[in-house]
């Protein structure tokens, strides 16, 4: 069969691809294995009986139950959804949205594929724009979603080394420039993959770029504010003319229902919606009637408070602690500081292999990590931290977190010690 320029690109080998199939491999498989590698959210109790609740609910009133699984919604998703989370947005921070700025999509890898290709690629004029990405490493998903190829640009980090074996990234302002072929700026609060939250100096200066240059800033927040709200250190949510805030019900608990919300200017949730009606139709309603109630009421900033992020930062903490207790303190190895999300991201300095040929001997042992090197667009330079690092997440079972980090840690020794 051939396929076309897209069809080509699309079905190359990609790291998201290689996340998402071994995932999902982990979990069917009959041997014990221990997935931590992909970013499916962990089960908390609390969380699933308030859906169970919802959904009970739901099927108790029939006209409910019926409109969610029978009835096409608007393109920019269902009209009593979107307007009770503007006014949700309104009350709890002041900003002047209506449900004009918001619109929900079939989640947050669907949103970003419409929001990078309506924004960067061929332009009428001939013109090429890119995505830029202030720092990376940067989600796994994005580097693949363009369209045409050659789609990002990023600017490499500095390095903060807090303790022997703890450091944290931070924007290198002094060689980020928003040159004439970027058409938006693109960053994940708290990132994915690092855990790294930029504060609250950073957005701003980001801000300010953005405004300069005309440009949209993306932010992104499937892990932020206003929920899960996995953010373990002082952040500030923000939105303006050339703000564009993504959030999503996978790390509320939600991943199945694929649903995610966008927050922008009306121009944009204009076209976000008319891409929606083409691609999509209209966004899936199960997600959207779950959540509502929450949403109404406020009863969302409660949960993701006192629920769900005091569950991942009590993981976080335990998990630096497990890891370190495993390790020879006089290897060196570092952990980005833990600032939020569901990950740790290792740095192996001077590692005598790749991390993707160590990822590749951890397989063999059923612990699936993810290998930094794609965790890097628009860095195509040969920099060898890239093979340096790993992604592992915490939000699975304590005792499959436990078992993994330990095989890790042996591993990883064997290979400085050879």
């Amino acid at each position: 069969m051939r396929l076309s320029k897209f069809g080509t690109k699309f079905t190359s080998k990609s790291g998201i691809l290689e996340l998402m199939d071994d995932l999902g491999k982990a979990l069917a498989s009959p041997v014990k294995k221990y997935p931590l590698g992909g970013g499916n959210p962990g089960h908390i109790p609390e969380m699933e009986n308030i859906y169970r609740k919802r959904m009970e609910d739901i099927l108790k009133d029939g006209d409910r139950f019926e409109k969610m699984v029978g009835n096409y919604t608007a393109p920019q998703g269902d009209l009593e959804f979107i307007s009770s989370f503007a006014t949700l947005l309104k009350n709890k921070y002041g900003w002047d949205i209506s449900e004009k700025n918001v619109c929900v999509l079939g989640g947050s890898q669907t949103t970003f594929f419409f929001l990078f290709n309506l924004l960067a690629g061929q332009y009428p004029d001939g013109s090429f724009k890119k995505i830029l990405l202030p720092i990376v490493p940067e989600y796994i998903g994005y580097e693949d979603q363009g369209i045409e190829k050659d789609f990002f640009t990023s600017v490499k980090p500095k390095f903060n080394f807090i303790d022997e074996h703890t450091f944290k990234y931070q924007i290198d302002f002094d060689n980020l420039k928003v040159t004439p072929d970027i058409s938006a700026i693109c960053v994940s609060r708290p990132t994915n993959p690092t855990g790294n939250v930029i504060t609250n100096e950073e957005v701003e200066k980001l801000i300010k770029l953005s405004e300069e240059n005309d440009i949209p800033l993306i932010m992104d927040s499937a892990y932020g504010q206003p929920f899960p709200n996995a953010i373990f250190t002082d952040a500030k949510p923000y939105f303006g003319k050339n703000i564009i805030n993504v959030y999503s019900f996978s790390k509320i608990g939600l991943p199945s229902s694929r649903t995610s919300v966008i927050v922008g200017p009306e121009e944009l949730i204009e076209a976000l919606a008319a891409v929606n009606a083409i691609v999509s139709l209209a966004p899936g309603t199960i997600g959207q009637y779950l959540v509502l109630d929450l949403i109404k009421t406020g009863e969302i900033f409660n949960v993701s408070d006192n629920v769900i992020k005091p569950f991942y930062e009590k993981r976080s903490v335990e998990a630096v602690e497990f890891f370190h207790s495993k390790m020879d303190p006089k290897l060196p190895y570092y952990i980005h500081k833990s600032e939020g999300a569901f990950f740790l991201w290792f740095y192996f300095k001077d590692l005598p292999i790749t991390t993707y040929e160590l990822y590749q001997k951890l397989k063999k042992k059923n612990v699936i990590v993810v290998p930094g090197k794609y965790f890097f667009a628009g860095v195509n330079e040969n920099w060898k931290h890239k093979d340096e690092c790993i992604r592992v997440t915490y939000s699975q079972g304590w005792e499959d977190v436990k078992k993994g980090l330990e095989i890790i840690a042996k591993v990883v020794t064997e290979s400085y010690k050879k």
